[in-house]
């Protein structure tokens, strides 16, 4: 039976595994088997059920579980019914288990009974997973992801630990030390949310922990400061006297500490919050030095009704208004918003200011500077200060003409004033410069495209990026739009809200695009959602779901405006981004796609990010929203001949390929692998300088590379599909993504089958045996491996029929036929020394030595092991060693010389680790595991046994069943020997 490691609990809770099974003791119990939920059972048998996973991983007595179920009340008969009561647990859980068969998830134990549920399938060992996970971010100083985690972990709740299964004291008390676990995860869990300015992260657990624990002071305490933070203070302020009143009258005790620093907290919050601000001594005479009328303007352009989202940005605009009134200076404070067309950034900026408005006794000045009108009609600095100074009782003719002319004027007549000025759609800092007022109380808001870099570095203004919302954020924006829509009550059904969804994240979520897609909604009540969706599924054609709309500035527009600023070689490389294979493409894949000078393609990018049409990520990759995207392919397509972009895309494959062939020769410098041919004129291959940065190179363009491996092999692109997979190869095996090995090499099989390929399909075929026979298709492997020998004795390639022998030796091997395997590694080292090929020569002696070590002749073996080892240092880290020093360690544990096997399993563990290799860590910690036990190191074989925990749940999809079975079989040895008051909860997992 295959059990999915992986809980996908999200933050709104747990979702169905792919696994058989699945419990959940965080709340109500429930138990689902294949995706569907199972009722447990008569209330006693599953209440039974309920202890046992809230014990899990630890043995209970069958006196205790009689006395956990029935308290004082058990009948004569409790014992059969108890066993009456657990055959059919596991005919729950297991329905095709003959009669009284133990079953593997509810064993027997002495006289009682140990529930082991698969890894990942209890959400109660999910959080705890998740609370270490966030505590060891937290020590590490990464305190964003330590929230992350702690976020997740807290998500699982659903209310009390087995909620009405609790019954008696005993029972009662174990789901109550549950709980406390989860209170004391939620005080910590707010803290560092509020610290962090995310507190809307742990708003839902800390309510429900607070409706749990009603006289918990801390938890009580961190839900009215998370509410006060998250811009509830009312209900914050209610809450705090409603507890206050609730300790007086049940405990006659007043609030504590906590308490009152919490409500400190939320009263000084309310009385600097922005809306509710005292407007200060605003209505003091200042001398004006012009004679113009007295003009209170009050030119905001409207407020959305229905403004939601950007709860971060709003705190972070008034956090510097805050500031600046801590610290007034000698200028106004600049507020420059940045961001892609359509991403709400004149919104936002009305929203806000007419939250401070009432703060600028002076006024609000409003000007759109119209930067996406062409150059034409875009208000100059000079025309802007005369509308500027017109709205201020200048009449226009007394206006003088020159520019310095103007700006003295409007500096004078701002000096001192109170003002609130909204720059918006700006087209440079040169545009706005002139028309920043000239007093520190005032306020100047200014939205672009482009960040103002140049505003902030000579006028000290602050940029602020606006991105599109989260997808929450999105669907309130969209449901707020349709709520009065007619005949759309339905949008509230799972199928249509999924329908919902899934247009929101076509759209990007874009509030212009989805706001397009409202009004529609809204206009034609009887448009179906699945049609919208329809309509945008084509990536192609999906900016035309948004046009049609008159005087309505739709995504198309938006983005024709930044494209339109482009120079020639950005223009081009825009067009051409679109054929990017996956999120996230380098600058050196960018040069190679288009045959452009890196260092010319550096500054190209930097013009594309600073226009809003691709963003940089940390780790310099750089991608497009998906409306832009698809923007980009519409200008392809009419811009670009089928000849160019194919040619693009066959570049773009040729820089994977050789980028990739570079960072796999750093993790095996002397990979047998054939290497490509040379690349095409102007492709420039990234080369990662050391081993641990070919691994980053690996993790960070992983979803590339499989797309790319998908994308030649759909076409005559001139990069063969096993080419580029045998370059991914080391680093598949290395980290353990057994499942994508599989997946990338049958594509590059059935590609290579295809076009009649047989030198493609033999390589293809020898990386697919090694991946069976991680996953115990040996049968399958040997087939594989057969073939490939026919094809590769045929071509006389000596190196690649050594490694088909290699891998004969390990799949005989394992399944003990040794003298066969012996025999297939001497095929191999012939091979290997025909063709000069030393680390092939090192294998080969590994492999004899470890058939020697499996026959018993542990003194020969550590000859050949010893001699593999010396020679294999030569070839630095990812190499050897790991699975050599094991096999020594073997080897002096059958002579026994246990304690010089724990030393050389320490350095294996070592060099796995310095390796990133997590097949060498988990066998060296898991060998290591078992050695300790025989020396009778407890602590110490509990701590191998974690780090072998970890390195298997690292893997994709939690590893193999040989390495689920072996961490159980382990677990089983530890449980025997831990005195049961002093076992740790990872040792119990």
């Amino acid at each position: 039976m295959s059990i999915s490691t992986d809980a996908r609990h999200g933050e709104d809770g747990p979702r169905p595994t792919d696994g058989n099974l699945r419990f959940e003791i965080l709340g109500p119990l429930r138990l689902w088997r294949n995706g569907v939920e199972v009722d447990a059972g008569p209330r006693q048998q599953g209440r039974l059920l309920a202890l046992l996973l809230a014990r899990a991983g630890r043995p209970v007595s069958a006196t205790d579980l009689i006395e956990l179920v029935w308290g004082e009340d058990a009948p004569a008969s409790a014992t059969n019914v108890i066993h009456k009561y657990v055959g059919a647990l596991r005919r729950l859980m297991e329905p095709s288990l003959p009669l009284r068969a133990p079953g593997t998830y509810l064993r027997r134990h002495g006289s009682g009974y140990l529930f082991a549920p698969a890894p990942g399938s209890l959400d109660l060992f999910r959080f705890r997973e998740l609370v270490g996970a966030a505590r060891a971010k937290l020590a590490a100083g990464d305190r964003h992801a330590a929230l992350d985690r702690y976020a997740l972990a807290l998500g699982l709740w659903r209310g009390p630990a087995g909620d009405t299964y609790a019954h008696g004291t005993t029972s009662m008390s174990i789901f109550a030390a549950l709980d406390q676990e989860f209170l004391d995860v939620c005080v910590p869990a707010a803290e560092l949310a509020m610290s962090l300015d995310r507190p809307t992260r742990v708003l839902r657990p800390l309510r429900l922990a607070a409706s749990m624990a009603p006289f918990h002071e801390p938890v009580q305490a961190g839900l009215i400061a998370t509410l006060g933070a998250s811009g509830h203070q009312a209900e914050a302020l209610g809450l705090f006297r409603t507890v206050r009143t609730r300790l007086a009258e049940e405990l006659g005790i007043d609030p504590g500490e906590a308490l009152q620093a919490a409500h400190r907290r939320v009263l000084a919050g309310t009385a600097t919050s922005v809306p509710n601000a005292p407007t200060g001594p605003g209505a003091r005479r200042r001398a004006r030095s012009w004679p113009v009328p007295l003009v209170r303007p009050a030119q905001l352009p409207p407020d959305l009704p229905a403004f939601v989202g950007c709860t971060a940005e709003l705190a972070t605009l008034a956090g510097l208004i805050e500031d600046t009134a801590d610290d007034r200076g000698t200028a106004p404070l600049v507020v420059a918003l940045d961001g892609m067309g359509g991403v709400g950034k004149s919104t936002l900026a009305a929203h806000f200011a007419h939250l401070v408005a009432r703060d600028f006794t002076d006024g609000q000045l409003y000007l759109d500077l119209r930067a996406e009108q062409p150059e034409i009609d875009r208000l100059s600095a000079s025309d802007a200060l005369g509308s500027l100074l017109s709205s201020q009782g200048f009449h226009m003719s007394s206006v003088p003409e020159t520019l310095a002319a103007r700006v003295g004027i409007y500096r004078s007549l701002t000096a001192g004033r109170k003002l609130l000025v909204f720059l918006d759609n700006a087209l440079d800092a040169a545009q706005v410069r002139p028309l920043l007022p000239n007093s520190p109380e005032c306020l100047v808001l200014v939205t672009s495209r482009s960040p103002l870099v140049d505003l902030a570095v000579r006028d000290g203004a602050h940029l602020l990026h606006l991105d599109p919302p989260d997808m929450p954020t999105a669907r309130r924006l969209v449901q707020r739009r349709l709520k009065d829509a007619p005949n759309r009550s339905q949008a509230g059904s799972a199928p249509v809200s999924d329908t919902l969804d899934e247009i929101i994240e076509m759209c990007g979520r874009l509030p212009l695009a989805l706001a397009i897609l409202a009004g529609r909604l809204s206009a034609r009540p009887r448009l179906a959602l699945e049609d919208v969706a329809a309509e945008l599924r084509d990536g192609a054609r999906r900016l035309a779901a948004f046009s049609g709309s008159h005087g309505v500035c739709d995504p198309r527009a938006a983005f024709a405006w930044s494209y339109r600023q482009l120079s020639p070689d950005a223009a081009r490389l825009f067009r051409l981004s679109s054929a990017a294979m996956a999120a996230g493409i380098s600058a050196e894949a960018f040069a190679s796609m288009s045959q452009t000078p890196p260092v010319r393609t550096r500054a190209v990018v930097r013009e594309l990010a600073e226009a809003a049409l691709l963003d940089e990520d940390d780790r310099g990759r750089f991608t497009s929203h998906v409306l832009v995207r698809a923007y980009a392919q519409e200008l392809i397509l009419a811009q670009e001949s089928v000849r160019d972009r194919e040619a693009a895309i066959d570049r773009l494959l040729h820089h994977y390929l050789h980028s990739s062939h570079q960072a796999a020769l750093r993790l095996v410098p002397t990979s047998p692998a054939a290497a490509p041919t040379p690349a095409p004129a102007g492709v420039i291959a990234e080369r990662p300088d050391s081993y641990d940065a070919a691994m980053r190179w690996f993790d960070d363009h992983r979803e590339v590379l499989f797309e790319a491996v998908r994308r030649a092999a759909e076409g005559d692109s001139g990069v063969p599909p096993w080419r580029l997979a045998l370059t991914i190869w080391p680093w598949l095996r290395l980290t353990g993504r057994f499942h994508d090995w599989q997946d990338v090499m049958r594509v590059a099989l059935r590609a290579a089958n295809g076009t009649g390929d047989d030198l493609g399909a033999a390589h293809a075929m020898w990386s697919l045996a090694d991946s069976c026979y991680h996953f115990a298709s040996y049968d399958e492997a040997l087939d594989l491996l057969t073939r490939a020998r026919e094809i590769f004795t045929e071509r006389g390639m000596i190196v690649e029929l050594g490694g088909v022998h290699s891998a004969l030796h390990r799949i005989h091997s394992q399944l003990g036929r040794h003298e066969r395997a012996l025999a297939e590694n001497e095929r191999a080292l012939s091979l290997y020394r025909a063709a000069g090929f030393e680390q092939g020569e090192i294998w080969a002696c590994v492999a004899r030595g470890q058939t020697l070590v499996r026959l018993g002749a542990a003194g020969e073996a550590m000859v050949c092991l010893d001699e593999a080892l010396a020679h294999s240092e030569k070839f630095g880290p990812g190499t050897d060693e790991p699975s050599i020093r094991i096999l020594i360690a073997e080897c002096l544990a059958l002579l026994g010389h246990r304690s010089h096997a724990r030393d050389q399993l320490e350095q294996a563990l070592r060099a796995a680790v310095e390796a990133h290799s997590r097949i060498g860590v988990f066998d060296a910690s898991a060998q290591l595991c078992a050695t300790l036990l025989d020396l009778d190191d407890v602590p110490g074989a509990c701590q191998a046994w974690r780090e072998a925990c970890d390195a298997m749940h690292a893997m994709q999809n939690g590893g193999t069943r040989r390495m689920r079975d072996t961490v159980c079989d382990l677990g089983d040895r530890l449980l025997e020997v831990t005195p049961f008051a002093s076992r740790s909860e990872d040792t119990q997992r």
